[in-house]
């Protein structure tokens, strides 16, 4: 197209592509644009301008996105191919830069310039010709990139600047260094780069030809190498050598056809064996390959102890290891029983659940030797990252398998008990959840197929008892939780305590401290004045460090005075390990008004809290204080209306709160409470401060209350009950529905506590309340 004089030639940007003048070449051409450009070149003269691109990247190329100068192009012949592209034979006419860049809708047009070419050649050019065709032919015979065909058609050109045109064309140069020589215009110029850039190339062959000359003598002294080392393997064989990697080739098969492992796994470790004896010792993968197979051949997979199933004698073992837990005990006995029966059961899945320092550690070390099992405990606290269960994949450096192959190979038999202490105190990051991982774990009809990142092979742990143990169970997943057999442990009672104190833990402390009983007498009304001055806990950590404490005590006596013998009495524990730390008996010492004494529940077991109201003349504010949580201040706001719609039953002014303000506090404020089995408390102690009744000291209530006075059921009972009895109360006011939860409460402890089962609210003030004070 032809505006005020100046011819528009429509623009083709090449990618990976340049072409020279007089050079004749196909073109693929895809993009839309391109393809309208060539449609329109066709119509007006058939020329159109190449121009490359400096990007290759660039999908809809602008002016920027292109050199400035380029190739005037004819268009000797179009070919539509299957695909929808254009195959376009075009051929170079004259270099141009061009002027005005138009863009259209359909394509894109310039008007170009092109540069004078001079005919005449003058000496100068005639020897950098030669120097060139010469410096070309040293190229071509050392690079296997030029035919000799090539190099006879460059013989043949006549032309400076064709000459330098078509040798560019044949030489290894990027779109930028071809385009560089492109715009050079002068030739002499262009000669003496092309000359230059040949030198460089031919500088660059030599170098390869050394490199790959080493190399070469490298691998032949390699080859050598494996020649001699295959020779020496054959030498030792025959002298009956075994040392060295042969031999340990050698161990290893043998301890993986001794394994027992199934029939696919041995196929397959077998198979990394052989890569192992192939690769040379400095190999990085060479390590890798034998600690995997190490691994694979230290894992018990036929190798078990036999179940010793005497009852009695199980029995017996627990009996004399632990007192009380008649519950877990129990359920022992019962799979033993059963599998005395059967003769096959896989293992069960249990949880021990409750407060520290109940001994359900060392329970299940002595389920493990009533069983006649190997006994392997992991610690899962503060376990996050899901590859600590499942183990790291061989790719990583470092890697090993998780914790329960671990186990596995630390107990050596199939049938090991193992215990996953602190199950509730795992958590999970970005690393993934172990939570998760432990579900295949503990599922009966998933951990025969139990996988190992590491391993790669299944892995039967249907045979394995696991055992786990935990503190809170609302910590822990529901999924994980619904794949345990959950047996709580509530704590013990003071008695059984005083068992545990007389039989395992002061004969234990006196031998770690050096002691004989001969040495130091402890009675046992000591050891009750322990437990209920010194001590208030559901297990007995804190009285084994009591003990501990008397002992040393009585160590540092003998050794400093000389002493043969150490008697502590009643009279004189106070002088050896100090004041009382808390008070035994009544929770109030006398009947109060607006002060009642709830029953909780801890994550360390049951204890007893005071429930507090004060009125004061006001306008109806309830405030309420003690470091409460939501459900406990709902709880207490719930007590409130109860009592409001219930004035007229209960003798209170109606309008009294409009005339007071009520402010419920729960002592010891620094400790987080909530939960709703305050409800009954909450409204005990609102009644009696408003009705100045008196609640009696010696009750303890729990129960949930509603708005129309009904008390629903709680958890917890036999916690709850164990801290009411070691406070001394004496009355246990409880839901009607948590009657059936009777039977789990030790019997000692039912025998010294009179338990009321309500259903209202009421209930509850005709039995806590006494007559108002006059």
């Amino acid at each position: 197209m032809t505006k005020n004089n100046e011819t528009y030639y429509p623009v083709l940007p090449l990618r990976g592509l340049l072409v020279f003048p007089e050079m004749v070449l196909h073109v693929d051409v895809g993009r839309e644009r391109s393809i309208s450009a060539l449609n329109e070149a066709m119509v007006r003269a058939e020329k159109v301008f190449l121009v490359a691109q400096k990007d290759m990247a660039v999908e809809r190329p602008t002016a920027d996105d292109l050199y400035n100068v380029g190739i005037l192009a004819f268009i000797k012949q179009m070919v539509k191919l299957p695909n929808g592209t254009i195959r376009v034979l075009v051929e170079g006419l004259e270099r141009a830069t061009w002027d005005e860049y138009k863009e259209q809708d359909l394509y894109d047009e310039v008007t170009v310039t092109a540069f004078e070419v001079s005919e005449n050649k003058d000496l100068e050019e005639i020897a950098l010709m030669r120097t060139l065709v010469h410096s070309f032919e040293k190229y071509s015979k050392s690079s296997k990139s030029v035919s000799e065909e090539t190099y006879k058609s460059v013989l043949e050109v006549e032309e400076p600047g064709r000459l330098a045109d078509i040798i560019a064309s044949h030489l290894p140069l990027k779109i930028s260094g071809k385009q560089e020589v492109l715009e050079i215009v002068d030739v002499k110029e262009r000669l003496e780069w092309l000359i230059s850039r040949l030198f460089n190339e031919q500088e660059i062959l030599n170098l390869e030809k050394k490199i790959n000359s080493r190399v070469k003598q490298a691998m032949e002294r390699t080859q050598k190498e494996f020649y001699l080392r295959e020779q020496m393997k054959a030498i030792q064989s025959e002298l009956g050598d075994k040392e060295g990697k042969t031999g340990e080739v050698a161990d290893l098969k043998k301890r993986i056809a001794a394994a027992g492992m199934p029939e696919t796994t041995e196929k397959n470790v077998l198979k990394e064996l052989d890569r192992y004896e192939k690769l040379p010792t400095q190999a990085p993968e060479s390590g890798v390959i034998r600690n995997y197979v190490e691994w694979m051949v230290s894992i018990p997979w036929t190798k078990s102890t036999a179940d010793q199933l005497d009852i009695k004698r199980s029995e017996k073992i627990l009996n004399r290891d632990h007192d009380g837990l008649e519950t877990v005990k129990e359920r022992v006995l019962e799979y033993l029983a059963v599998r005395q029966l059967t003769k096959s059961l896989r293992g069960p899945i249990l949880c021990l659940a409750g407060p520290p320092g109940v001994g359900k550690t060392s329970l299940a070390k002595s389920i493990a030797e009533s069983l006649g099992r190997n006994f392997v405990r992991i610690s899962l606290g503060g376990v996050r990252d899901e590859s600590e269960i499942r183990g790291h994949r061989r790719t990583y450096v470092g890697s090993m398998p998780g914790r329960i192959i671990q186990g596995m190979k630390k107990a050596g038999t199939v049938n090991p008990l193992f215990l996953l202490d602190e199950i509730d105190k795992m958590s999970n990051d970005f690393r993934g959840d172990p939570s998760a991982a432990m579900l295949e774990v503990l599922d009966p009809e998933q951990n025969n197929t139990f996988s190992d990142h590491y391993i790669e092979e299944t892995y039967d742990l249907s045979n394995v008892l696991f055992i786990a143990t935990a503190n809170d169970l609302s910590t822990i997943p529901g999924p994980l939780r619904d794949r345990m057999e959950i047996i709580s442990i509530a704590g013990y009672t003071e008695i059984e305590k005083l068992s545990i104190a007389k039989n395992h833990l002061l004969p234990k402390q006196l031998k770690e401290h050096g002691l004989t009983k001969s040495q130091l007498s402890v009675k046992d009304d000591v050891l009750m004045d322990a437990i209920r001055y010194y001590t208030r806990e559901a297990g007995v950590r804190s009285l084994e460090r009591v003990l501990a404490n008397i002992c040393r005590k009585a160590a540092l006596k003998i050794v400093s005075e000389d002493k043969k013998r150490v008697s502590i009495t009643v009279k004189n524990l106070e002088d050896v390990i100090g004041k009382r730390k808390f008070h035994y008996g009544q929770a109030e010492t006398v009947n109060q008004i607006g002060v009642a004494t709830g029953l909780a529940y801890t994550t360390v077991g049951g204890d007893t809290l005071q429930i507090e109201v004060s009125l004061s003349p006001g306008t109806g504010k309830l405030q309420l204080t003690g470091k409460l949580g939501d459900v406990m201040k709902e709880s207490a706001q719930t007590a409130l209306s109860y009592v409001r719609s219930k004035t007229e039953e209960l003798d209170i002014d109606p309008n009294f709160h409009e005339k007071h303000d009520i402010h419920i506090h729960v002592p010891e404020g620094a400790v987080p409470k909530d939960g709703p089995s305050a409800g009954v408390t909450i409204v005990t102690a609102l009644v009696s401060a408003l009705t100045k009744r008196p609640i009696r000291r010696e009750v303890g209530m729990t129960g949930e209350v509603t708005l129309r006075g009904r008390v629903l059921p709680i958890g917890g009972l036999k916690e709850k009950t164990l801290s009411a009895h070691r406070a001394g109360l004496t009355t246990i006011i409880c839901p009607k529905d948590n009657e059936r939860d009777i039977e789990d409460i030790p019997e000692s402890v039912r025998e010294v506590l009179t338990f009321k089962f309500v259903s209202d609210a009421e209930e509850v003030l005709q039995i806590a309340l006494e007559e108002a004070v006059k």
